[in-house]
């Protein structure tokens, strides 16, 4: 649907970590990770149009989620970005369309930070060098860097260690939430056992079986601690595995969103559409750039 004269907007599609091992630990606390990262067809929106001042509206199917939190990540990007302008800048309505849900494992949040630097570095014709808007996106949270530019990624240190994922076979994904939110902080709490190494990857995958084959060697170090503190992401694992076509299933992040990979985007949606009506799913293809 196009936009009205003088709006801009900007897709804010889900995180999915196709593996995520837990490597170290700062001694500031911080966990320090290994992670393939792609990005999903499902996304949140947020879109900037002229305003009075800086204001935010936030709509969906998912908003309700939001409805608590006393400062949205998107209203904080947009003051980090005016700050960093140091100049007046037009004022602006913000509004986000939340599709995803909150609190489950895809940087539904992140992404939407990403997002909204992006958007309004165009509706400000700010211009600004990738290396100043990655900046400021670390300093909104770990994740929000390498969804700035929402392409596929190997993530390392806390999130703002970036490199070029291997090349990536067309697959089709399908995702799914037991409409459970899970708290991060607790997931790393209950994490038992030591660290994990980098994961060893090949430079490409030659179709979706043999990325499917290579991700079973590796793992999400946060799914077992998930499953003990939130039984329903066992539910949706199996129940993932169980879809016609299903080639691996997996929890993204700290969940308790998991996903499946099938051999096409079209195996995919129709698997999806299986799945128990009350989970929030989605099914489709994945971003390759």
């Amino acid at each position: 649907m196009p936009e009205a004269a003088g709006t801009l907007a900007e897709n804010a599609p889900a995180k999915v970590n196709l593996h995520l091992h837990v490597t170290g630990r700062r001694p500031d606390g911080y966990h320090l990770l290994d992670s393939l990262v792609v990005f999903a067809g499902a996304a949140d929106r947020v879109t900037a149009a002229p305003g009075e001042g800086l204001t935010l509206s936030i709509e969906g199917p998912e908003a309700g989620g939001l409805a608590a939190e006393p400062d949205n990540l998107v209203l904080r990007a947009a003051r980090l970005l005016a700050e960093a302008a140091g100049r007046d800048l037009p004022g602006v309505a913000l509004r986000l369309e939340k599709r995803l849900p909150v609190a489950s494992g895809i940087g539904g949040g992140s992404a939407d930070a990403a997002a909204a630097l992006r958007v309004l570095d165009r509706f400000w014709d700010l211009r600004m060098e990738a290396t100043r808007l990655e900046a400021l996106a670390l300093r909104l949270g770990a994740d929000v860097p390498v969804c700035l530019a929402s392409r596929p990624a190997l993530m390392r240190g806390i999130g703002e260690v970036l490199a070029p994922a291997p090349a990536l076979p067309g697959f089709g994904m399908v995702l799914a939430n037991p409409r459970v939110a899970v708290a991060t902080p607790a997931i790393f709490r209950a994490r038992q056992g030591g660290f994990s190494p980098a994961a060893t990857l090949p430079e490409r995958w030659a179709d979706a079986a043999g990325l499917a084959a290579g991700l079973s060697a590796l793992r999400n170090d946060l799914e077992p601690p998930a499953v003990a503190l939130c039984p329903p992401v066992a539910e949706v694992l199996a129940a993932l595995r169980a879809l016609p076509g299903a080639l691996m299933a997996r929890m993204s992040g700290s969940g308790a969103t998991c996903f499946a990979l099938f051999a096409d985007a079209g195996a995919a949606e129709r698997a999806a559409g299986q799945l128990p009506g009350g989970w929030w799913r989605w099914g489709g293809a994945v971003r390759h750039g």
